[in-house]
């Protein structure tokens, strides 16, 4: 039986619209389209291209010297033209390499190992203010609530500012449907978050303490021309923003599709309920099955010829990370979610030089947040009538997910 989304496919070539409800909501369908009809896509509405095909998102990720991240991360920095603000997400090799050495020792799997003890009081903080509730938001009480926690400690930001970090970056990702620029209240909260982290750097600069902000504040980076400086307040804000947002979005979309796919998915929740070390495992495929980052965003700077067509230099690409994790020309049944599938080459946190700095404490984290939510509440059931789903540039997931729990 074709689904509702399946059923409505309109006849003739497929429309791929970043800026779509069916894009915000389920795009899958339309995925599968693109890579059977159109693998390289062109948009004469937007004018960008756009790859879907496994094979190709990967090979495009490598290639940053013909894929550039300079020019933005989304299609409306892409088609702007303007120069996006200093972030190491959006800078190329060298200046990429000499800003991600400054803060990979704080993200090497050594650093992220120490950090357990801390995730896992973080989260089951969290959970056990929810034990005496029989029904709740997973999101709004759980999922959003712990990540922004944990990076926020990292960062060093105090205590009763951490939540606010979560809704700006909720606020300044949110895109209304058929909307191609920033919205007013995007801007604002961009530069509330932006003023916000600038401030605090400048009070760590004044007055250090032990975290990374603090530690960023003293840190030294070899310059294109070879003299070593010191990072500016501006370059600081750039790391604090990007840190906390990924921090923030990324594990609290992953967490709630697990919760999701799970309550769908009864038997392969049994499966993990028996073998806690199925987690792993069961974490990379919620991830290869819904990633939070649907698409990386990035711009042509030479030709280069993919399924006998050509994409020109000087051309928005969209490298469709949600196509290419369900390409049945890399995953056997790839519709289906199936914990037991052996992982292979992980590209929902990115690949290549820009593959996501925080990946290793992501998959952490929402190890542990399933690992103790099914030590509580092995049953559980969700409110489908009650979800809702972000309307973001390409970050997927759930903004609501109603639950309720010992049922």
């Amino acid at each position: 039986m074709l689904s509702e989304s399946e059923e409505s496919q309109p006849v003739g070539p497929p429309e791929f619209d970043p800026f779509s409800s069916t894009f915000f909501n389920d795009p899958y369908p339309l995925y599968r389209r693109l890579r059977d009809e159109a693998p390289v896509y062109f948009s004469e509405q937007y004018g960008f291209w756009a790859l879907s095909r496994y094979e190709d998102v990967v090979a495009a990720t490598r290639d940053w010297e013909t894929y550039s991240s300079t020019k933005g991360v989304d299609l409306v920095m892409l088609r702007s033209g303007e120069t996006p603000p200093p972030s190491m997400i959006m800078m190329d090799p060298p200046e990429h390499h000499r800003m991600r050495l400054l803060v990979s020792k704080i993200f090497s799997p050594h650093a992220i190992g120490e950090l357990e003890p801390m995730v896992r009081e973080v989260i089951g903080s969290v959970l056990d203010d929810l034990t005496d509730r029989k029904d709740f938001d997973a999101v709004g009480d759980f999922a959003g609530p712990f990540p922004v926690e944990i990076i926020s400690r990292m960062l060093g930001i105090p205590v009763e500012d951490r939540q606010r970090i979560r809704h700006w970056a909720d606020s300044f990702l949110h895109r209304e449907v058929g909307a191609t620029e920033y919205g007013d209240q995007a801007l604002r909260s961009m530069l509330e978050f932006a003023t916000y982290l600038y401030e605090l750097v400048t009070e760590k600069r004044q007055r250090p303490a032990d975290d990374m902000l603090s530690r960023l504040c003293s840190a030294e980076v070899a310059r294109e021309d070879g003299v070593t400086t010191a990072l500016d307040d501006v370059e600081i804000t750039g790391f604090a923003m990007l840190l906390a947002a990924a921090g923030a979005e990324t594990v609290t979309k992953l967490v709630a599709n697990a919760i999701v796919l799970f309550a769908r998915n009864p038997a392969e929740w049994q499966k993990v309920l028996t073998d806690k070390d199925r987690l792993p495992a069961a974490v990379e495929e919620i991830l290869r099955y819904w990633p939070p980052s649907q698409y990386q965003g990035r711009f042509s700077m030479r030709e280069r010829t993919f399924c006998d067509t050509t994409i020109p230099a000087g051309q928005p690409i969209l490298l469709l990370t949600g196509a290419a994790t369900r390409d049945e020309r890399a995953f056997a049944d790839p519709d289906r979610f199936n914990v037991d599938r052996k992982p292979g080459l992980a590209i929902g946190f990115g690949h290549g030089i820009h593959t996501c700095l925080g990946a290793a404490l992501a998959r952490m984290e929402s190890r542990i947040a399933i690992e103790e939510w099914a030590r509580r509440w092995p049953r559980f059931a969700i409110d489908e009538g009650g979800l809702r789903r972000v309307q973001m540039a390409n970050v997927a997931g759930f903004s609501s997910v109603p639950v309720a729990v010992g049922v």
